[in-house]
């Protein structure tokens, strides 16, 4: 591969965040553009105005569209070969849907819950990876149908592109959706198996694709009735029209990949509607919407997932050992990715984003109650201060995914800081009220972030000592501006960026200032890049760590105090670590992720082999599957679960690199590593 390609690469895997980051400013942009003068009272008229019968069809329909969602899972599950009850799939798929609508990051999230919860009721990992591929395909089905048919019958109805690109243009995407579609079904048909990425992927059968899209179809439908019951009323707003909205509006939130597509899908909304309802009448309809299929079903899936894990512990410490009688062997046979990061990693994105979306239009007046001469010194910031903490939060959610201490310290700083500010200025009070519920849900999950930032992971030197700088000098200049903005009220600083009342000037400082923060905060609490020691240097090395070096290895990983190593070949699209990582109890763990984020470097997946079940958690944590293995060192059969557990463990992401590794597995176990 050369060097252009690996960069064309490598900028590629970043394009879906720069697109949500460039969609985020869009919604804000618009927003601030065309609904500026809208007043928080105006949409709590318009709520108050929606008919009791209207809320009561929206609520049905909600009722509706989740049990819908249960007969995916029950779909999947037959898909995967192995029997569960419909009770149990339908309490897997609603705590996984409600809880990735809303934490986004659905691929990790809902992932994250349906490994825990099938991993208890007897599914193999590869089994569990066809289900939540199962899930994800069925959903995109329904998309395509009823796209194609909006793009057929109402292409004008479509959001920004139905004005601006000719009707045969639409069609022929419609047009393409709908053959995009029929190939699934035909290739389910005709040849069962398709080979994709170096993969081959056993579709379902034919009978079972017909029945994914007309399934997901009404699923959409379904949804998309939700919003409509509240809107009904408007004037040449029909339900086809809605739906193209509703459908671009969806869309447009999943591509952002923010928490329940907040902001873009409301924006895109807002612009749909426009012709046929007012602002607030939109807003309110979007509010409703947001609080019946996102809202309400959060609060029970996270009571019910919860309520779940506390059983399943609590059955645990309870057991007792029966005098005369042998202990059982534990029959955990493979971790599954842990929930606390992604839930916490979507929260706190959540948080940043109700921060940064304070001030977009105009609050209620300000309450004076508390001591004039502080009130004033917090009140004359606007919203500038908690925009500046919100966009802080969307850095820090990305250390929190990548399980970095010093991340989740500051974002619990910020929460707080966040709630205070708000508490003293316009803001409702149950903003502060997020945010200090926010705090205490990532508080107790401190053991969930052992990465040492770089700042933390070595000496003091230049690379450490210039995002410190550049962030302090950022903090100097932002502070400075504060004089500045105090004749504009309520200001938060991306509306000074876009304001054009402000001089240039200041627009083009202030933007520059954020800029520089952004990047040195992230430069501080960012893992550092990964360097290794070639075999030849390593293995001396690992040795010196205790450990038996293996006859080959194309290099030795170290973790960040250098005090644990594990050493790796490079198999095909795989870096591949041989054996648990050897040395310091304190630093194993480091060398597992630097071992990940030396893959993700060169565009590679991470697995391991002959891992050791001390550390089955942290392979479960990087997203890989751990398969037990037999004494000729390749995985068990899918079949052996009654078995006693395993001693050693492939882990890798099992349904894209198992092939991969298969063949090449009984030349590796002479190797001489994790025995």
């Amino acid at each position: 591969m050369t060097t252009v390609s690996k960069g064309v690469k490598r900028w590629l895997r970043h394009a879906p965040a720069v697109l949500g980051v460039a969609l985020l400013i869009g919604a804000i942009y618009v927003v601030q553009r065309e609904f500026r003068h809208l007043k928080v009272a105006d949409i709590a008229r318009a709520l108050a105005a929606i008919p009791r019968r209207d809320l009561l069809y929206s609520a049905g329909w909600t009722l509706l569209a989740y049990g819908v969602l249960t007969f995916y899972d029950k779909l999947a599950t037959i898909y995967a070969r192995h029997k569960v009850s419909f009770r149990r799939t339908a309490f897997a798929s609603f705590c996984a849907y409600a809880l990735s609508h809303n934490l986004g990051f659905a691929a990790v999230s809902g992932a994250a819950v349906r490994y825990r919860l099938y991993a208890h009721w007897g599914l193999t990992p590869l089994q569990i990876g066809k289900v939540v591929a199962f899930c994800s395909l069925t959903f995109g089905l329904g998309g395509m149908v009823l796209g194609g048919l909006i793009l057929f019958t109402e292409p004008d109805a479509v959001p920004f592109f139905g004005t601006h690109l000719p009707r045969w243009a639409l069609g022929a995407v419609g047009a393409g959706l709908w053959c995009v579609v029929a190939a699934y079904v035909t290739l389910a048909r005709v040849f069962g198996t398709v080979r994709f990425g170096g993969n081959e992927v056993q579709l379902p059968g034919w009978r079972m694709a017909v029945v994914q899209v007309l399934l997901a179809t009404v699923d959409v439908a379904v949804t998309a009735a939700i919003g409509y019951a509240l809107v009904s009323h408007a004037h040449g707003l029909t339900y086809p029209r809605f739906l193209a909205v509703y459908l671009a509006s969806y869309t447009a939130g999943l591509v952002a990949s923010l928490p329940g597509g907040l902001g873009v899908f409301d924006t895109a909304m807002l612009l749909g509607l426009e012709p046929y309802l007012s602002a607030p009448q939109i807003l309110g309809a979007v509010a409703v919407f947001r609080l019946y299929y996102y809202v309400i079903p959060l609060f029970l899936a996270g009571s019910l997932f919860a309520g779940n894990e506390i059983l399943l512990r609590g059955r645990t410490m309870l057991r007792r050992p029966v005098a005369g009688v042998p202990a059982k062997p534990s029959r955990l046979r493979w971790s599954e990715p842990d929930f606390a990061a992604a839930a916490s990693t979507g929260v706190v994105a959540l948080c940043g984003a109700m921060l940064l979306s304070l001030g977009v239009f105009n609050p209620p007046p300000a309450f004076s109650w508390i001591e004039p001469d502080f009130f004033q010194l917090v009140a004359n910031a606007g919203n500038y201060v908690p925009s500046l903490i919100g966009t802080a939060l969307m850095v820090f959610a990305i250390g929190l995914a990548q399980r970095v201490t010093l991340a989740w310290g500051a974002t619990i700083v910020l929460l707080l800081a966040g709630a205070v500010a708000t508490w003293m200025q316009d803001a409702p009070i149950w903003v502060s009220g997020v945010l200090v519920l926010a705090t205490l849900l990532i508080a107790p999950f401190r053991d969930a972030y052992y990465r040492h930032a770089w700042l933390l992971s070595g000496p003091t030197r230049a690379s450490t000592i210039v995002p410190l700088f550049g962030l302090a000098t950022a903090v100097l200049w932002l502070a400075a501006f504060e004089p500045r903005v105090r004749y504009l009220a309520e200001t938060s600083w991306w509306k000074i960026v876009l304001s054009p009342d402000v001089p240039n000037g200041v627009r083009a400082a202030m933007g520059l200032a954020v800029g520089l923060a952004l990047v040195a905060l992230w430069g501080v609490i960012r893992p550092g890049k990964v360097a290794w020691l070639p075999w030849a240097e390593g293995r001396s090395r690992y040795a010196a760590l205790g450990a038996t070096p293996p006859a080959e290895a194309d290099g030795l990983v170290l973790g960040e105090a250098g005090r644990a190593g594990i050493p790796f070949r490079r198999i095909g699209r795989v870096l591949l670590g041989l054996g648990d990582p050897a040395g310091s109890e304190s630093d194993r763990v480091s060398a597992i992720w630097r071992l990940r984020d030396l893959a993700a470097q060169e565009g590679q997946d991470a697995a391991v082999w002959q891992a050791g079940p001390e550390l089955l958690k942290v392979y479960g944590d990087l997203g890989l599957t751990a398969l037990p293995l037999g004494p000729d060192g390749a995985p068990l059969p899918e079949g052996s679960s009654d078995t006693a557990p395993a001693r050693r463990y492939l882990c890798c992401v099992a349904e894209r690199d198992l092939s991969v590794l298969l063949p090449l597995l009984p030349a590796l176990a002479g190797n001489g590593v994790g025995n």
